[in-house]
């Protein structure tokens, strides 16, 4: 499978951050049993982690600038390109020993999103996608499922957990999904729910209140595998954080079903 110049760019930096993700993960493990628990050794992983991806693209492409889940803004000579990367999505995740995370690696170039790889570490998948190119896991093309109603689809979804706002909207966008669906499922990664959604592993995705970093690798998958990827309520998703990716067909459905709730 020939790869461009720019994907191979963000696969180096993904799997460079990678190796030293799954060493610290095996960590975690051990450090489970201990009273102090391993937050402060996944938080130093997390800038371990961006700290590499950070210095590897910076080499390989010097003036872009980067919109960091750590960092935050970092301006660069060069307007017209932004890395948005997450280092570590499904922190909680990788803090109980549960092996669902991912590295997330998106590009927006004059404005609109380019590029994006998602790297699922332990499971060593290798999701990513260009604008016009299509999308793959590793070498294999994806598409997004074609399942056109929502009693036959499966559904990803994330939940506003202690003391976010809008737990009472997810609550009653929940109950009316879950009515009319095959199913739900709360994964813990965004990122890789949008990978999933590429993949057709579930049918579609929607979550109210995430970062640029979430889903912007995750929204250039989505689309080149077929998909759509809107705002929920209409706006911009990259701003508003407010999130939908599915088949044509369903986002209809499912826009209508979040409305109603």
């Amino acid at each position: 499978m020939q790869t461009s110049p720019l994907i191979n760019v963000m696969v180096a930096a993904a799997r460079k951050a990678g190796r030293a993700l799954a060493r610290d993960f095996g960590e975690v493990e051990n450090l489970q049993v201990s009273r102090k628990g391993p937050a402060d050794f996944v938080s130093s992983a997390d800038l371990k982690a961006e700290k590499t991806l950070f210095e590897e693209l910076s080499k390989a492409r010097p003036g872009y600038g980067f919109l960091m889940e750590e960092r935050g803004k970092v301006e660069g000579t060069d307007k017209t390109n932004t890395w948005i990367i997450d280092p570590l999505d499904g922190t909680t995740n990788f803090l109980h020993g549960i092996p669902h995370f991912a590295i997330s690696i998106g590009l927006e170039r004059e404005g609109l999103l380019a590029a994006g790889v998602i790297y699922n570490v332990v499971r060593d998948e290798l999701f990513w996608a260009e604008k016009g190119a299509g999308a793959y896991l590793n070498d294999k093309r994806l598409r997004v499922a074609a399942r056109v109603e929502m009693r036959d689809a499966l559904f990803a979804t994330g939940a506003p957990f202690m003391g976010r706002p809008g737990r009472e909207t997810f609550l009653g966008e929940l109950d009316r999904v879950l009515s009319q669906t095959a199913g739900i499922r709360r994964l813990g990664a965004a990122s890789l729910d949008l990978a999933y959604v590429a993949a057709g592993r579930v049918d579609g995705f929607w979550e109210r209140g995430l970062n640029a970093w979430d889903v912007a690798a995750g929204a250039v998958l989505v689309r080149e595998a077929g998909g759509l990827v809107k705002e929920i309520d209409g706006g911009d998703f990259l701003k508003t954080g407010n999130i939908i990716a599915a088949n044509e067909r369903l986002t209809t459905q499912l826009v209508k079903a979040l409305h109603s709730a």
